[in-house]
């Protein structure tokens, strides 16, 4: 009942969350020099950053670089470009906007939602460019890119759960957000962002553990590798993702009456 009440909230305060959605880019934006070109910039740094990783790892190993591996960093750099900066705006969205849940009544999952959606005009920016990129490189397209959709959503409901669980977590203890942050920067060094799961052997069992690690390889599956996404895998991270769904909203719900008094 309280998961279809916030569904049916959200909808009729739908221009509240517009409009603080588009406060969000403009603010991101305002009195950036660069401008929307941020919402690239991060993921060229990331796709370096791999690119300079795998030179190094084919010196070593004495096998050329391929030019696979160096478009499946380019494709799961962005999700995972996604998921960093949403779970930042959003662990700090009932904080900073703490005026607002003094003074008047909106269902308070607009504000971590607001920052997640807002993160969603980025990662459309990044993804056409990469889409350009991507025919330059003769990378095909087949039949199982109807799947990303499905991936994408997936890890969009398990970004929003943890969004609200750990909003809600900041709102109580103030150094949530620095954990959060500190876990996100080494985070992609035990996901499979900058390196394919299947390299690790048996150890991929437990990168894959991770659901944003077993939805980049899926969508590297769907996109560069042109084959049907492991079903065992994405299975997990659809079943994760829905779980944390609801277990951030149940959390919210529940300490959304102290909210007001702890801003």
């Amino acid at each position: 009942m309280k998961s279809r009440n916030m569904f049916r909230d959200i909808f009729k305060y739908r221009d509240l969350l517009i409009m603080l959605v588009q406060r969000d880019i403009r603010v991101r934006y305002k009195q950036a020099a660069m401008g929307v070109l941020w919402a690239v910039f991060m993921p060229i740094v990331a796709v370096a950053a791999g690119i300079l990783i795998k030179k190094a790892m084919s010196v070593v190993s004495g096998k050329p670089m391929d030019l696979q591996g160096v478009v499946s960093i380019s494709v799961k750099v962005l999700p995972w470009t996604f998921f960093v900066s949403a779970l930042k705006f959003s662990v700090n969205s009932l904080v900073g906007n703490s005026s607002l849940i003094t003074k008047i009544y909106f269902p308070r999952e607009v504000l971590p939602l607001a920052s997640i959606v807002a993160c969603l005009f980025d990662f459309a920016i990044a993804m056409v460019v990469l889409t350009i990129l991507l025919i330059f490189a003769k990378v095909g397209v087949s039949i199982y890119l109807f799947w990303l959709p499905v991936i994408l959503l997936s890890l969009f409901l398990f970004t929003a759960g943890l969004g609200f669980l750990l909003s809600a977590a900041n709102l109580f203890y103030r150094d949530v957000r620095y954990i959060v942050e500190v876990i996100l920067m080494f985070g992609i060094f035990f996901t499979p962002v900058l390196f394919q799961a299947d390299m690790f052997g048996d150890w991929q069992t437990i990168l894959l553990l991770n659901p944003v690690g077993s939805i980049l390889e899926a969508i590297n599956d769907v996109v560069v590798r042109q084959r049907m996404p492991d079903p065992l895998w994405l299975s997990y991270a659809m079943i994760c993702s829905v779980l944390m769904f609801f277990t951030g909203i149940h959390v919210f719900h529940k300490k959304e009456p102290l909210f007001a008094e702890n801003v």
